[in-house]
């Protein structure tokens, strides 16, 4: 109706009303990638400092499950940039294997390898994939830091656990099931809309894509 209201005041307003968005309150079960002893691959580099003034310095991967129709089961893995909260890779499959998070890493890397300007470290939890001898090799090869959180604290990789929340409440909490092409394609939708459009109030209310080449860095080929 054209009014300007601060979004305090309308939270404020919708306790005293007793309203509440069903769709947000819905959960869903976290995905565990901890199988056997957890183990002593690499040291927390990050440790909670989660921001950065130079692009593709510190990225944060994590997985995250899905539910589809017929019972089947959707797994994502995006890699984000602290700098600016772009998700700079991700893949998609119906199996959480280890080919699955390598080719996320293998798309990260060659916009690393063309365009980092300081070394990177990849930070993760301690599931088995990233404790795989493929995700440690490819890393060493291309002289990228491995960083992973402590067993059981979500907190040290919070911007990640931060997207899958944003992402699900966006599109999937609350919504029917949808097959495992629809769900893949919404997904995909979701995450270009999320990179070119979604403004963020710490990127000076610019989209992370928009915040990026304003301050001079394309990924062009």
């Amino acid at each position: 109706m054209g009014y300007k209201i601060n979004h305090k005041k309308v939270l404020r307003i919708m306790q005293e009303l007793g309203l509440k968005c069903i769709k947000f309150s819905r959960k869903s079960r976290k995905y565990s990638s901890y199988k056997g002893t957890v183990g002593k691959v690499a040291k927390n580099r990050i440790n909670r400092r989660f921001n950065s003034s130079i692009p593709l310095q510190k990225l944060l991967t994590d997985i995250t499950e899905m539910k589809c129709k017929n019972d089947k089961k959707l797994y994502l893995s995006p890699i984000l940039d602290v700098y600016n909260s772009e998700i700079i890779s991700f893949s998609i499959s119906e199996t959480p294997n280890v080919d699955f998070v390598m080719e996320s890493l293998q798309d990260a890397m060659t916009i690393i390898n063309k365009h980092a300007i300081y070394r990177t470290t990849i930070h993760s939890d301690q599931g088995f994939h990233y404790q795989n001898k493929r995700w440690v090799n490819r890393l060493k090869v291309n002289k990228v830091f491995q960083s992973m959180s402590r067993k059981g604290n979500c907190i040290d990789n919070a911007p990640m656990e931060s997207f899958f929340g944003i992402l699900k409440q966006a599109m999937y909490y609350g919504e029917p099931l949808k097959s495992f092409e629809e769900l893949k394609k919404a997904i995909e939708d979701y995450i270009i809309d999320y990179n070119q459009s979604r403004l963020k109030r710490k990127l000076n209310r610019q989209s992370p894509v928009n915040y990026r080449k304003n301050h001079g860095h394309s990924y062009a080929a």
